[in-house]
């Protein structure tokens, strides 16, 4: 096997070295022509949206100070202003009120950057898919580019400066649409958004064929309330009013593999090792055929990903991560009826982190009487429960996790003894999984575990019973419910927030 492998990479360099021009995407395309080979991309939509995507990116020769010069509105003035209004809030100074001010007349007076305007004008288009998927080929091309440069002057990898995708794009887009929406609402003079008007269709259409939605900007701690519920509204109008959704969640700390997990679930298209992207929760919409809907009594389901809870781009200063934490989880808690937690092998201390971030949060839920399902996978775990029996007693288990939840019951004066199984649909023996590594071996050249998938595939299935269940004892909310829902978690999140600047 050592000889034949050493053959084919001789053979492959020499087939490289001396055929140069046909390695290139394009020069295997030629080749391909000559043998009557048909290709994918060879269409005119396909080959007009490259252009546009090229012509989009041709000009980022450095990934942050394209950000500052382009996606100006998320790089600077909501940084600002996020600055701003904690400062006044703590300080009470006049100065910080007069910044503030200065900064919404600003961003009342703020029109799309050109490369931001070129980006919206190919949403438009009818080759919108195509230009999407070009480009983030380009981008992610120079964010590696960027990222590497990086590592090579810096011991530190600075991967959120170094990151650029489609999502940030999208995200200043779904910000100046809020911020449109605000000055009109408040009678405000300024630019107005007519420009944007169709932005919300335009993201509905895309959720519908698979593009992921941002819900929280960890950056700011913010969520564009407006802009969401516009495209949720979108969403339920699209589905003719048949808008009944139940809500799955992720949880997990940085690299738990979540993504990949939901991905291969349902078939999504969240972005891997996220840990380099400034997102906190984006969210996924799955449409349920007719028959199924009746099945499981659902039209529709949402699923949320989370960044990773203790993620690097969410450490920056520790009042900011916690504040990050608390919002993240209070809009997760309030939201979710199936919440998966995601952990690798038999590491308790991961369960440990992820619920001491988010029990405050569900145990606020509890109070209102109602109790989301909750699952544990455990990743990377190839040879069933009894392993982890081994290594971790049940009772152990939920005697850490009931210890946490009193914890948090008494930050909130809760007199009574309170378990996690009071706020957590949880069975210890039902409610875990094992799943394999998804690799057989080293990647890229390692073999792809069926065990996953066929795990995972088991897991759905469970998933699909619990969502069955609960639909016909409670009747699911329809979009505009969850908008509402959505509404007054924000409101408790400002309150929260201005009560942990005032302490």
């Amino acid at each position: 096997m050592a000889e034949f492998v050493k053959k084919l990479q001789s053979r492959v360099h020499k087939t490289i070295s001396s055929h140069p021009e046909q390695i290139a995407v394009q020069g295997m395309a030629a080749v391909s022509y000559g043998l009557a080979i048909l290709v994918d991309e060879d269409s005119e939509e396909c080959q007009n949206a490259r252009r546009r995507a090229k012509k989009v990116t041709e000009n980022i020769k450095d990934v942050a100070n394209y950000r500052r010069e382009t996606l100006k509105f998320q790089e600077y003035l909501l940084k600002n202003q996020a600055e701003a209004e904690k400062e006044m809030h703590r300080m009470e100074s006049p100065k910080w009120g007069s910044r503030l001010l200065a900064l919404h007349k600003q961003m009342n007076t703020y029109d799309l950057t050109s490369g931001l305007s070129d980006f919206f004008s190919n949403l438009q288009s009818a080759e919108k898919h195509y230009f999407l998927k070009w480009m983030k080929f380009y981008l992610d091309r120079i964010s590696q580019m960027h990222l590497a440069k990086l590592e090579r002057h810096s011991k530190e990898k600075q991967t959120s400066a170094a990151s650029l995708g489609v999502e940030h794009f999208m995200r200043e887009l779904g910000q100046v649409y809020e911020a449109k929406h605000l000055t009109i609402k408040e009678g405000k003079s300024g630019k107005n958004l007519s420009q944007l008007v169709d932005l919300p269709k335009i993201t509905a259409d895309l959720m519908l064929e698979g593009f992921t939605l941002e819900l929280f900007d960890e950056d700011v701690s913010n969520t564009p309330l407006q802009w969401i519920s516009d495209v949720l509204t979108e969403l339920h109008n699209k589905l003719e009013g048949q808008s009944k959704i139940m809500v799955i969640t992720v949880l997990g700390v940085q690299g738990t593999e979540k993504s990949t997990l939901l991905n291969t679930m349902f078939g999504l298209q969240f972005a891997v090792n996220r840990g380099q992207y400034g997102r906190s929760a984006s969210v996924a919409f799955l449409k349920v055929t007719e028959d199924l809907a009746d099945d499981l009594g659902c039209d529709a389901i949402l699923v949320i990903d989370t960044e990773g809870l203790t993620s690097p781009a969410m450490v920056k200063v520790e009042g900011a991560y916690l504040r990050n934490i608390n919002n993240l989880a209070t809009l997760v808690a309030g939201l979710t009826d199936i919440t998966i937690v995601n952990i690798t092998r038999e590491n308790t201390t991961e369960i440990k982190d992820v619920f001491q971030m988010v029990a405050c949060a569900f145990l606020e839920r509890k109070m209102t009487g109602q109790k989301p399902n909750c699952q544990f996978v455990h990743q990377n775990v190839n040879s069933g429960w009894a392993v982890i029996q081994k290594l971790l007693d049940r009772r152990q288990l939920l005697e850490q996790l009931d210890g946490m939840i009193q914890a948090a019951a008494k930050a909130y004066k809760v007199k009574r003894n309170v378990r996690f199984s009071d706020i957590m649909d949880y069975d210890s023996g039902t409610n875990n999984w094992c799943i394999p590594s998804l690799w057989q071996g080293v990647p890229p050249m390692a073999q792809i575990n069926r065990g996953y998938s066929e795990n995972v595939s088991e897991l759905k299935k469970y998933l699909f019973k619990i969502i069955k269940s609960r639909s016909h004892k409670n009747p699911p909310k329809d979009i505009p419910q969850l908008i509402e829902c959505f509404r007054n978690l924000d409101a408790i999140k400002m309150i929260k927030s201005a009560s942990e600047v005032g302490s």
